[in-house]
């Protein structure tokens, strides 16, 4: 394992989801731990949904990571291929009112949902010059890949996690894929490979290294 950190006091995030809850279901230790430094600057951009899933998905941003903003495209989900135009527009837009991030949180390019796929696919190249975490979101399609990347999660956060999506996403709850075992247990799995107790794992296409 190669450690690698992001440091400076200050650091800028921009949160990318196909679809309300995908970034707190995949990286919510990740955002928890962004939480704990000061300085740093979240902006999330939730591409569909209807009025009461963006007011859970704002709140939750909120309890997550304190003082983030949230915006919302409101296209309809799953159909986002069929509105590639709307999509990229609504990336752009977001680059412009938040440029120039050090991290952009975005779904996997390879990801079996056509949503998350799009996303995944579109923004690396809107975000060129920032380092695109790649995320992954356990689901019915069974599309567990290989991660590069590793962020390790303490017990704690791990549990809060879990905790917090219960608590902003009450909608979701009855599904039978939302549960806490599935949450917990693909961040153990994520966390032995990176000789953790709990990790979220991302893919990172390209990365520049300076010595």
């Amino acid at each position: 394992m190669i450690p690698l950190s992001l440091g400076g006091a200050d650091l800028r995030v921009v949160c990318l989801a196909a679809h309300p809850d995908d970034v707190e279901i995949a990286c919510g230790g990740t955002l928890l731990s962004f939480a704990e430094r000061s300085g740093v600057t979240a902006d999330f951009l939730t591409l569909t949904g209807d009025p009461a899933r963006e007011a859970e998905a704002a709140s939750a941003a909120e309890a997550f990571l304190p003082g983030s903003s949230s915006t919302f495209a409101g296209l309809p989900d799953g159909r986002l291929p069929e509105y590639w135009g709307a999509t990229k527009s609504a990336l752009h837009e977001h680059a412009e009112r938040h440029p120039s991030p050090h991290v952009v949180l975005a779904p996997r390019s390879d990801d079996a949902h056509q949503d998350h796929r799009l996303v995944g696919e579109m923004a690396p190249t809107v975000w060129r010059d920032a380092l695109v975490l790649h995320y992954e979101i356990p689901k019915w399609d069974g599309d567990m890949g290989r991660p590069t990347t590793y962020v390790p999660v303490p017990e704690d956060r791990a549990r809060r996690k879990v905790e917090l999506l219960d608590e902003h996403y009450p909608s979701q709850c009855g599904h039978d894929w939302w549960d806490p075992e599935v949450f917990l247990g693909l961040m153990r799995l994520r966390g032995m490979e990176c000789r953790e107790r709990y990790a979220e794992a991302f893919v990172v296409r390209k990365a520049i290294v300076r010595w």
